[in-house]
Order: C-alpha cells, then sequence, then structure tokens
C-alpha cells in the first residue's frame, strides 16, 4: 500500500514532571516564571531548551552516534578570531600572535565588530555570538595560509591605519575627553572600510586598506551556514554582514511552562570546611578544638517542583528549502532533512538543560508523555492547561495527581482537536512511566483520540 504525503508540519508535544530542579534562571538567580490562566507558573524558556537540544544533536553527530553522524554540524561562538588563529598555529606553523593578529584583522575587515583591544578578554571576541559550521575556522586558516603574503602585506598596511587613527583622535579637549573612540579600539570598524569616530575626535572617518573582494568573499563563504544540519533546523540571524545569509530556522520552540500553580521552595544550604573539621579532630588544645564554629560557607537557592507542557513544530518545508540553499540536491536535501527530523525529534525527548545537574540531577528526567502529530498547520496545546491543574484528591473535587492529570487533558484536547481538524495525522504517543501508560490506554479509550502507542523515539515520526 502506498503511504500518504507526510504533512508539512510535524507537532511535538511533551509532559514532564521535574521535582527539585532548577535548570534555568532569571538575571536574579530565582526561578524564571509567567502568568497564565489568572495563577503564576514557573517556565523553562524556549531558548535554554533549543540550545539543550541544539547541543545534544551535535554532540552526537561528531561521536558518530544517531541520524545525524559524521555530518557537518555548526558552533556558535565569540571565538572565531582565536579559532582561526589556532588553526594557523597548529597546521600552518604560525607564530601564536601573529596568527591572532591577521585572523583578527581578516575577520574584521569583513564586517565583523570586535571588542576593545585595550581590554584583553575582550580583544579578540566578536561582539556577537557567530552561529557558523564548524569547520569555520580551519577553512580561514588555510586560506589565508594560501595567500600568505599578499594578506601579511595587507594585514601591516590595516594594522598601520588603525594605529594612525588612534594616533590622530585629537581635536582639543573634547577629542581627548575619556570615551573618543578609536580606531580598533571603540571604534566601529565598517565592512567598506571606514571607521567611525566620536564627535569632537578629529576627522569624522579613518579610511582603512579594504579587504580585496575575493579575499573577503572566501571568509564570507567559510562563515556561510553550508551545509551545517542544526543551522538549518534552528535558523541564524546575523545583522553585522548584510551580505552573510540569515537561515530561517525549520523549528519553533514554545516556552514550557507548568500545567498548576508555582510551588517552590527556598532551599537552605550549609557548606563544611574540611580543613577545619580536620583541625578540630585532631586538635592537641581546646582551643583548636574551639575553632570549628559556623559553616565553611551558607546560602539559599530557589528550587522548583512541577509537572511542565512543551510543544515544538517542525516544518519539513523550511528545511528542505535550507538545505537546497545550502547547494545540496534535492535527493541530499531529502536525505539530509529525513535524517535531521529524526535528530531533531530525539533532541526533543532527550536533551534536557544542565543548570545544576549535579546538585539536582536534573538531566535524568524522562518525560512522562511525548505526543507527535502531523498537520498542514503548526498546533498548540497550550490552552488545554489555561486553568490550572487542581491537585486535590478526585473524591475532593479535585484532578488529582498533575502528571496523569494533564496526560488525560491533553489526549482529550487533542481528540476534540482531531475532529474538527481533519489534516491532523498519525498521532503518536509514547511515555516512560507505567503508571502513565495505565492512564494513556483509560483516557485514549475515554477521549476516542485516535493515537497509536509507540515504545521508542523512532517510532514517533515516519
Amino acid at each position: 500500500m502506498t503511504q500518504a504525503p507526510r504533512s508539512q508540519f510535524l507537532s511535538l508535544h511533551l509532559l514532564e514532571t521535574l521535582v527539585a530542579v532548577l535548570p534555568v534562571r532569571d538575571e536574579n538567580g530565582s526561578p524564571k516564571s509567567l502568568v497564565y490562566g489568572g495563577v503564576e507558573r514557573h517556565m523553562i524558556s524556549s531558548q535554554a531548551r533549543r540550545r539543550a537540544e541544539r547541543v545534544h544533536a551535535r554532540n552526537r553527530a561528531n561521536a558518530g552516534i544517531g541520524a545525524l553522524a559524521g555530518r557537518s554540524t555548526g558552533l556558535r561562538t565569540r571565538e572565531w578570531a582565536l579559532i582561526t588563529a589556532r588553526s594557523l598555529e597548529q597546521a600552518h606553523g604560525w607564530d601564536r600572535e601573529e596568527a591572532i593578529t591577521t585572523a583578527r584583522a581578516v575577520i574584521e575587515a569583513t564586517g565583523l565588530k570586535f571588542g576593545d583591544r585595550a581590554k584583553k578578554t575582550v580583544a579578540n571576541l566578536t561582539k556577537v555570538l557567530l552561529f557558523a559550521p564548524a569547520d569555520t575556522g580551519d577553512r580561514i586558516a588555510a586560506y589565508v595560509q594560501e595567500n600568505a603574503q599578499e594578506l601579511r602585506v595587507w594585514r601591516d598596511d590595516y594594522l598601520a591605519a588603525q594605529e594612525k587613527a588612534a594616533a590622530g583622535k585629537g581635536g582639543g579637549r573634547r577629542g581627548a575627553r575619556k570615551g573618543s573612540a578609536r580606531a580598533g579600539d571603540g571604534g566601529d570598524v565598517e565592512p567598506d572600510g571606514t571607521v567611525d569616530t566620536a564627535e569632537g575626535a578629529g576627522p569624522a572617518e579613518t579610511t582603512l586598506p579594504p579587504l580585496a573582494k575575493r579575499h573577503r568573499d572566501a571568509v564570507l563563504l567559510a562563515i556561510a551556514p553550508r551545509d551545517a544540519i542544526d543551522i538549518a533546523l534552528y535558523g541564524r540571524f546575523l545583522a553585522e554582514i548584510a551580505d552573510s545569509p540569515n537561515v530561517d530556522g525549520a523549528v519553533q520552540s514554545s516556552h514550557a511552562f507548568t500545567v498548576q500553580e508555582a510551588e517552590q521552595v527556598d532551599d537552605f544550604y550549609a557548606a563544611a570546611d574540611d580543613a577545619k573539621l580536620h583541625r578540630k579532630r585532631n586538635a592537641l588544645d581546646f582551643l583548636d578544638s574551639a575553632d570549628d564554629s559556623g559553616a565553611g560557607m551558607t546560602g539559599y537557592q530557589s528550587l522548583i517542583t512541577g509537572t511542565f507542557y512543551r510543544h515544538a513544530v517542525l516544518d519539513r518545508t523550511q528545511l528542505r528549502t535550507n538545505l537546497r540553499i545550502a547547494g545540496m540536491t534535492e535527493a541530499e536535501a531529502e536525505d539530509a532533512a529525513l535524517a535531521a527530523e529524526k535528530e531533531f525529534v530525539n533532541a526533543f525527548v532527550e536533551a534536557f538543560p544542565e543548570a545544576k545537574k549535579n546538585s539536582t540531577a536534573s538531566t535524568g528526567s524522562l518525560p512522562a508523555l511525548v505526543l507527535a502529530f502531523e498537520g498542514e498547520r503548526p498546533y498548540n496545546y497550550a490552552a488545554a492547561f489555561q486553568l490550572p491543574v487542581d491537585e486535590n484528591p478526585l473524591d475532593k473535587g479535585g484532578e488529582g495527581p498533575a502528571g496523569p492529570a494533564a496526560v488525560r487533558r491533553l489526549l482529550t484536547h487533542h481528540a476534540f482537536v482531531s475532529e474538527r481538524r481533519p489534516d491532523l495525522t498519525d498521532a503518536r504517543v509514547l511515555t516512560y512511566d507505567p503508571q502513565i501508560d495505565a492512564v494513556l490506554r483509560d483516557a485514549s479509550r475515554e477521549a476516542g483520540a485516535s493515537v497509536v502507542a509507540v515504545k521508542k523515539i523512532e517510532e514517533l515520526t515516519r
């Protein structure tokens, strides 16, 4: 029998119960939250989830595991100049300082802005994170090596012009004030080779020797998304270089939130001072013995508990478009897209943010339920939990524990929507909880949901 064509969108819905964890925090170190349905809910941001999934897939691919084994993946970092310099040093025998200086100059002249040269911690870091294929540094280094003679001459002229711009920042007392921009030292180097300086800081702009077009094009090709699968999946945005392609991601992710009202505990902790306790145990006089009052360190940390609902969508059409733009043939894009979908589903189920993982064992959590189905548009079932789950016992008018109650709600919601949206197909569910497995069978019968239970992640999508 011929299989029906697959729909454009794959919708994933997941319920997971977490106890005493803190996978993501706000700027004050407190759990993130939102108000929904008139009550506060704990939240795990989509950014934290997406990064965990992206890194999970990349690490598996690099280790030769999973559907993306051996395929190109990306790296999001500010350290491309340092990575390029390391390749120049180790693979091509360059002096370290010359390698760093050259790598920064070449990448900066392409259009990326760097940190203040006077601050060693950021001098060779780009101001923005750049998501590019993992071999970008090696590619730039190889090109620099091939054109070393010409690029060294250009680099020396470029650095000399920067020094001249910095030295000529005068213009009276206003130009000498703290905060006057200098070329390569707070001034912005534009793609056309000019350096903007502050008002009153001398000339309005200083022209730097431009990087020859063929050299700039080579660097742009190296930092282009190319065939990096995770860039095709999650996308990238680079505003600093207008002629470097951005990618509209094929994955849409929602913030996860608790299906019940937020439950938080401020956990007091005390850390012992090993040396102090050792001294007491081996004390030879009462002064040493008495010198053990108080802990070595004390404090509070906020921990959260709850059943979370989270949701993501894969746009299969966008994924294939991204892969074709990267230069793949239709057949290559189809093969890569199928592999990427398998790994995306695996990462959605398996990956978890690693904050506080050692003190809470949060990364060992497994979802209570995963629901996957296809459709002609994305479907978010957050509305099923607008009314928070009442965890009071059933005989007292409540819904019982949040996990099973959320499963019943989700399946009932899906059955209701499916009756009205004929495009929803191939609904499959996976659970790792034997209690939920029993609830799943009962809820499916009661709701009349046309779902198929599976036992492996790979079976969530055909």
